[in-house]
């Protein structure tokens, strides 16, 4: 568990103080995690005579610090933080101490997938959003942790909390890291098997990034799974990670149906389900959604 020191000597890492923000509150989390009982200081300079043993980070110009000139930056030109740089130099070791399969894999996927964001806002680095309403990012969420005008939250108090969230979320996503890539093995070896636009998974795997992913992927229009509500999902697949347009959609005359209305207007009993959107529809059994899988893909081959 996190705990906060106000005497450096017995601090086993340092960091600044004042607002803050993703990079350093994850780098603490993440710290804590590896090391188990981490206690931090938060101070607003760094003593010349630390202990060559404290890990300082995002303060200090240092080994773990990202604000010098000359601070480490990625082959594809994305500049660390102080996160990335302590995963870089401790996460192949936590990830080792977790006796994980296929960990280089989980390593890397992990630095893309999460790091590699968290590292690139706190450079300045911000996503291009294109939408008509406020979408925050992970480090937004982090940021309405610093104390607000006029509360009376201390700023310690405060950056306890936004750590320990980082701490359920860095689990989190470290899980759901484990699982794509570990599910990404068993996805390729159907879409190798795979002969037509239609993927059947016999279990519902993390499958969409796998498919834009890999050239076996791109006659992939639909695929079929198990759905954890009962019955068959059928879903589309965008054309890309970054374009989430439809390859192919179900038939307009479908979308927003359910049921007997829906079983009606496809002409296939056992219908379920069709969204307004016409990305997802879904089916009481294999066989049906194979039916209507089918006739999605005739219709859109004959429009």
């Amino acid at each position: 568990m996190i705990t906060l020191v106000k005497n450096i000597n017995e601090a086993m890492g340092v960091t600044h103080n004042g607002t803050m923000h993703a990079d350093e509150v994850f780098a603490t989390a993440f710290l804590d995690l590896y090391f188990k009982d981490f206690k931090v200081i938060r101070v607003s300079e760094v003593s010349p005579d630390i202990s060559p043993d404290t890990i300082v980070y995002d303060i200090g110009k240092g080994k773990f610090d990202h604000h010098q000139i000359n601070a480490k930056v990625r082959d594809n030109g994305i500049k660390y933080s102080s996160f990335g740089l302590l995963f870089e130099e401790y996460g192949p070791k936590y990830l080792k101490k977790l006796k994980l399969k296929n960990s280089k894999a989980i390593y890397n996927y992990f630095v893309k997938d999460f790091i590699e964001a968290i590292d690139a806002i706190d450079n300045g680095v911000f996503p291009e959003i294109k939408a008509s309403y406020k979408v925050k990012t992970l480090s937004d969420i982090i940021k309405i942790f610093n104390p607000s005008y006029l509360s009376s939250d201390t700023e310690d108090e405060q950056f306890l909390k936004a750590v320990s969230l980082a701490e359920i979320i860095f689990k989190e996503e470290l899980k759901n890291v484990i699982g794509k890539v570990n599910a990404n093995k068993k996805v390729k070896l159907l879409l190798n098997k795979n002969k037509g636009p239609l993927l059947i998974l016999d279990e519902y795997l993390p499958y969409e990034e796998t498919i834009l992913t890999s050239l076996a992927g791109k006659k992939i229009k639909l695929v079929i799974y198990p759905s954890n509500r009962g019955g068959y999902g059928i879903k589309t697949v965008p054309i890309s990670l970054t374009d989430k347009t439809s390859r192919v959609y179900f038939p307009k005359q479908w979308g927003g149906k359910t049921n007997k209305e829906l079983e009606q207007i496809t002409g296939i009993k056992g219908a379920l389900f069709c969204h307004a959107n016409r990305f997802l529809l879904t089916a009481k059994d294999l066989p049906t959604a194979i039916k209507l899988a089918e006739i999605t893909i005739d219709a859109n081959e004959k429009s």
